[in-house]
C-alpha cells in the first residue's frame, strides 16, 4: 500500500515538474519572440528614417528661402532624434556603434542651432552650406549600407536574437552577417567625422479632406462593376470575386470589390456614379523583370486613357522591386495642375496594373479660373538657388502649406548630380516648395 502511495506521489511530482518546465519554456519563448519583434521593428524604422533623413537633407540643400529652410531644418532635427531612439533599442550594447550615434547627434545639433536663429538676417555661411552638402552625401552612404543589411537580413531570415547572443559571446572570431554589416555602417559614419574634424507619396498635393468635386456620369450596377473589376484585376474568374456597396456615411457611394486566388489578392474601391476606380491594390509575386521603366510608362498611359482621364501629363516615374510607379497630373492651357493627380503602379514582369490611386484627382478636379502671373519667368528664376542648373520650366498650380491653391513657376534642375523640382510663387516670388526627385531604386540583391 505504501509502495503505491509513493509511486502516486512520484508520478504527480514528475507530472508537475514537467508542466512547470513546459510553462517555463513557453514563457521563455514568448519573451524571446517579443524581444525579436522589438529589435526587428527598431531596425526597420531606423532604415526607413535614414531614407527620409537623406531626402530631407537633400531638399534643404536645394532651398534658397529662409522662411522655408527653418521648418525644413526642424524636420531634419526631429528625424535625427527619432533615429537615435531607434538605435538605442537595438542590441548594440556590446558592439561599438558610437560613430553612427555621433553622426546623428551632429546632424541634430547643427540643424537645431541653425533652425532657431534668424536666417533672414543671418543666412547660412559658405562653411555651413558645405557642411549641409557633406551631411547629405554621408547620410546617403549610411542609408545605402543600412538598406544592404536590411536586404541581407530579410533574404536569409536572420534573427536579431542571434546578434545579441553573438555579441554576448566572448568567442573569437565573431562571424555574424548583421554584425559585419553594422560595422560597415559605423565605419561609413566614421568617415564623416574624419573628413569634417570637429565640425559641429508628390509635391503640391493637398492632404486636406473635403468633398469630391469631379464624380459624374451614370450609375453603374453591380454586374458592370464586376466586369470592370475583372478587367483591372486581369482575371476571367468571377467566382473568387466579391462586391459590396457602401452604406450611409460614405463620402460618395462606392463599390468595394475583392478578388483572391492562390497567387493574387486584389482590392478596389469604385464609384457607383461613373464607375471610376478610386483605389486599386493588387498583391502578387512579381516575377523577373521583362519591361523597362519606359515601357511600363507606356502601359500606364494606356491605363490612363482606358479610365477616361483627359489631358494628363506624366511628371514622375520610379522603380521599386520590379514595379514601375508613375504620377500623372492634369494640364490646362499648358498649366500643370498638381492637385489633380493620378498614381499608377505597373508590374514590370507582364505590364499588369498592381496599384492605382485617383482619389486626389476626383477630390480636386474642377473648373478653375487661372490668374495671370504678376512676375515673369526670369524674375522667378532669379529666386532659385543659384547652384541649381535649371533644365525645364513650367507654370503650375500647387497646394501650399496652408492647403490653398497657388499659381507658381515650376523649375526642374540639377544640383550636385541630384534632380530637384522647385516651385516659386508666380505672384510674389517666394519659394513655395522644393522636392528632391528619386529615380530608379538601387538593387540590393546579393551578387
Amino acid at each position: 500500500m505504501i509502495r503505491w502511495v509513493i509511486i502516486a506521489v512520484l508520478t504527480v511530482g514528475i507530472a508537475g515538474t514537467a508542466f512547470w518546465g513546459y510553462q517555463e519554456h513557453q514563457e521563455k519563448n514568448a519573451i524571446l519572440i517579443q524581444a525579436e519583434n522589438n529589435y526587428q521593428r527598431a531596425f526597420h524604422e531606423l532604415t526607413y528614417r535614414m531614407d527620409l533623413l537623406n531626402d530631407e537633407i537633400g531638399t534643404a540643400v536645394a532651398m534658397n528661402s529662409p522662411t522655408k529652410l527653418s521648418p525644413q531644418l526642424v524636420d531634419i532635427w526631429r528625424l535625427t532624434s527619432e533615429a537615435l531612439s531607434d538605435v538605442g533599442q537595438l542590441p548594440l550594447g556590446l558592439l561599438p556603434f558610437n560613430k553612427t550615434e555621433e553622426f546623428l547627434s551632429d546632424i541634430g545639433d547643427f540643424t537645431y542651432r541653425t533652425a532657431v536663429r534668424d536666417l533672414e538676417n543671418d543666412p547660412l555661411s559658405e562653411e555651413e552650406t558645405k557642411l549641409l552638402k557633406d551631411l547629405y552625401q554621408q547620410s546617403g552612404e549610411i542609408k545605402n549600407e543600412l538598406r544592404q543589411v536590411q536586404h541581407t537580413a530579410l533574404e536569409n531570415n536572420l534573427r536579431w536574437m542571434d546578434v545579441e547572443m553573438a555579441l554576448a559571446s566572448e568567442e573569437e572570431p565573431m562571424d555574424n552577417t548583421i554584425i559585419d554589416g553594422l560595422k560597415t555602417v559605423d565605419n561609413a559614419a566614421g568617415e564623416y567625422s574624419e573628413s569634417n574634424g570637429n565640425s559641429t507619396a508628390i509635391t503640391g498635393v493637398s492632404a486636406e479632406e473635403h468633398e469630391y468635386k469631379s464624380i459624374n456620369g451614370q450609375e453603374v450596377n453591380e454586374e458592370k462593376a464586376l466586369r470592370k473589376g475583372r478587367d483591372i484585376f486581369a482575371t476571367d474568374n468571377q467566382e473568387n470575386m466579391t462586391i459590396t456597396r457602401s452604406g450611409d456615411g460614405a463620402d460618395i457611394p462606392m463599390y468595394s470589390l475583392s478578388y483572391q486566388n492562390e497567387e493574387k489578392n486584389a482590392y478596389m474601391d469604385m464609384s457607383v456614379q461613373g464607375g471610376y476606380p478610386i483605389t486599386v491594390l493588387v498583391d502578387r509575386p512579381i516575377k523577373e523583370k521583362k519591361l523597362s521603366l519606359h515601357e511600363g510608362m507606356e502601359k500606364a498611359k494606356s491605363y490612363i486613357e482606358q479610365f477616361d482621364f483627359e489631358n494628363m501629363t506624366a511628371v514622375q516615374s520610379s522603380e521599386y522591386n520590379n514595379i514601375g510607379v508613375y504620377s500623372f497630373i492634369y494640364t490646362e492651357n499648358d498649366v500643370r495642375i498638381y492637385p489633380d493627380t493620378v498614381e499608377i503602379k505597373v508590374a514590370l514582369d507582364n505590364g499588369d496594373i498592381v496599384g492605382l490611386s485617383s482619389r486626389n484627382y476626383f477630390m480636386n478636379h474642377t473648373d478653375r479660373e487661372l490668374k495671370e502671373p504678376e512676375i515673369s519667368m526670369d524674375e522667378a528664376k532669379a529666386e532659385v538657388n543659384p547652384g541649381v542648373d535649371i533644365q525645364e520650366e513650367f507654370l503650375a498650380v500647387i497646394d501650399n502649406d496652408l492647403g490653398e491653391e497657388v499659381l507658381t513657376y515650376e523649375f526642374l534642375g540639377v544640383l550636385d548630380q541630384e534632380t530637384y523640382r522647385i516651385f516659386i510663387n508666380a505672384m510674389d516670388g517666394s519659394e513655395e516648395k522644393v522636392e528632391k526627385l528619386d529615380g530608379k531604386e538601387l538593387n540590393y540583391a546579393l551578387n
